[in-house]
């Protein structure tokens, strides 16, 4: 999360992402196999809100830095709570905790001894984001191409967030029966991290203490 977390947009889109594809977890199974369009698949994941309140999972991340032509692994875990606090802490050997409420964006990287703090303009407010999944889907989003496809049991919904940001493409796979397999995020300077989810569990009744960054 190093080089996410120095470009605020990019952290923001990600982190948003990162909340949506674990609802998506909890979403009911395809009645069967075939086609979708955009706005179904994104009135399915606004249909995965209902009743959650909160929720925690064990992630495992691998980023492959093009210019490094390496791949950082970290293994994790993510929380969050309605309407507005997320928190991601990965473990050794790239520890880091994240924490965002509403549009305070707090991160710590505990071996170097770093702590930053950076306040998001309104519009990047994480209550407002999900204050949009208030309503029915009628349309796609202004500047944002969605698409979705299946293959067998497998669902994907491709997501392109606009020409601007670092952010290229987002991909958000489903599995029937068993909800969210992973996210992978490719960036413009072709970067790629693709993010695993296991052990989610929904209402669990999450507290403050459990969004502390010490």
């Amino acid at each position: 999360m190093r080089a996410v977390f120095r470009k605020t947009g990019k952290c923001e889109f990600t982190i948003i992402m990162l909340v949506l594809s674990a609802f998506c977890f909890f979403l009911p199974a395809f009645a069967r196999a075939g086609s979708i369009t955009p706005v179904q698949g994104l009135e399915m994941l606004r249909r995965s809100f209902s009743g959650v309140t909160d929720f925690t999972a064990d992630i495992t991340q691998d980023k492959q830095i093009s210019l490094m032509k390496k791949t950082m692994k970290a293994s994790g875990v993510v929380r969050f709570r309605k309407p507005d606090t997320f928190y991601m802490e990965l473990y050794s050997p790239y520890p880091s905790r994240v924490l965002l409420r509403d549009t305070s964006l707090a991160m710590v990287l505990p071996k170097e001894g770093v702590r930053q703090k950076i306040m998001l303009p309104g519009e990047e407010s994480l209550k407002r984001w999900f204050g949009l999944l208030d309503s029915p889907v009628a349309a796609v989003p202004a500047g944002v191409d969605v698409r979705a496809e299946t293959r067998g049991r497998y669902v994907t919904l491709k997501i392109v967030p606009g020409k601007k940001g670092s952010v290229r493409e987002l991909r958000v796979t489903f599995l029937e029966n068993e909800g969210i397999s992973r996210l992978v995020i490719e960036e413009r300077n072709n970067d790629r991290t693709v993010i695993n989810f296991r052990n989610m569990k929904k209402n669990v009744g999450l507290k403050e203490k459990d969004f502390y960054l010490e």
